[in-house]
């Protein structure tokens, strides 16, 4: 899944489908299950004390703020679309970058939303202080960015190719 505005995701069809089996699950049996959780934990009594209960309140929570990021996701999703290969760095890509230039010191993640890869890769969101200083860079040219202790690091394009999954 990537971003290419602030609204707009591209996913592959099988990222849009597991997402979409996910919401609803959440949706159906997943709320299903919470309400049978919350159900049976109330009928321990004094809820003042029951641990059971807050922890099905709080899963309740977290199930229903994910379904509320899935609905908006999959609502501005661009769906089969991917980026061009031009060599160009754009969400969705699989980058290769050296640390200060120095060519042994090098990394390669996917720029992308969490959601988009499986696997081992390491995903860097556009939105961070990385994605944003190299998005729109072409292999060669060279970024600056800020870490989170404030001070900077350079890092150089190496390479950029489309994400196959």
């Amino acid at each position: 899944m990537t971003q290419t505005s602030d609204s707009v995701t591209w996913l592959t069809q099988e990222a849009y489908e597991r997402l979409k089996a996910e919401l609803e699950y959440l949706k159906g049996p997943g709320r299903v299950e919470i309400a049978k959780k919350i159900e049976a934990a109330r009928e321990e009594g004094d809820l003042k004390e029951n641990g059971g209960y807050h922890a099905a309140k709080d899963e309740q929570g977290h199930q229903e703020a994910r379904i509320r990021q899935l609905v908006q996701l999959l609502q501005n999703a661009k769906v089969g679309e991917a980026p061009a290969d031009t060599g160009v760095v754009n969400p969705g890509m699989v980058v290769t970058i050296a640390f200060d230039g120095d060519p042994d010191d090098t990394m390669s993640f996917l720029l992308a939303s969490r959601e988009y890869a499986e696997g081992d890769l390491d995903v860097y969101s556009p939105q961070s202080p990385l994605g944003s200083a190299i998005t729109g860079k072409k292999v060669g040219d060279e970024a600056e960015y800020e870490l989170p202790n404030g001070k900077k690091a350079a890092v150089k394009v190496l390479e950029a190719k489309p994400y196959s999954g």
